[in-house]
């Protein structure tokens, strides 16, 4: 899953960076408004992380506007306004949720994967498909109540793949839900990590829609 992050403050966003990539999340870092509408323009985002207090163009504004231009991403506010007032005009304004900071990061990481969890059309906090299990909350993958080992990315792989299954996603989409801007992406990565997942779940678990692009097997 690749997430935007918008936020002015070096050291949070820095820690809040490094802290949602260790969760296996791909993740772009903007610093200002400007910039956040310029990054939203791409479309490649699963959700967007939204600070209030921007330069350039105010967090509140660029959340109405991208509203106002049918952007359905979700988006959860990290502000340290506390006031009711903002809460509730961030909310009206099209948030879907709103953190004050300072938060615990086990908390940020719950609300992150429950939005995800909306966005899919899911309410159960577990994936499950056939034979194979998902927990993106510890995650771990289970096929047939075995624990596979999964690399970071093959985890990530998988985890869009079947969130929600039954999608075609190209070799550019499973690449941009991967990679964020600073990670370089090397020759047939997503081709080999796919031959991994297959040779750990069964030849037929994920398939080649010639042409277009990866899904899973419809069960």
């Amino acid at each position: 899953m690749r997430l935007l992050l918008v936020e002015d403050d070096v050291m949070i966003g820095e820690s809040l960076h490094e802290a949602l990539t260790t969760e296996n999340y791909a993740v772009d870092w903007v610093r200002d408004g400007r910039s956040a509408e310029l990054a939203l323009d791409n479309g490649v985002y699963d959700l967007l992380l939204l600070d209030l207090g921007l330069p350039k163009k105010q967090g509140l504004q660029v959340l109405s506007e991208y509203r106002q231009r049918g952007g359905m991403l979700p988006i959860l506010i990290i502000t340290a306004r506390d006031a009711t007032a903002d809460r509730v005009g961030g909310l009206d304004a099209g948030a879907d949720d709103y953190l004050v900071k300072p938060f615990d990061l086990d908390e940020l990481f719950a609300r992150v994967r429950a939005l995800l969890r909306r966005q899919a059309g899911r309410a159960q906090p577990v994936i499950a498909y056939g034979e194979v299990t998902l927990n993106p909350a510890s995650r771990e993958v289970f096929l047939g109540g075995n624990l596979l080992s999964l690399s970071a990315r093959e985890f990530a792989l998988l985890q869009a793949l079947l969130d929600p299954p039954g999608r075609v996603l190209s070799l550019a989409e499973l690449e941009d839900k991967l990679y964020g801007w600073d990670q370089e992406i090397g020759s047939n990565a997503v081709e080999v990590y796919i031959h991994h997942l297959r040779k750990k779940l069964g030849t037929d678990f994920i398939r080649n829609v010639r042409g277009v692009g990866y899904k899973v097997a419809t069960l």
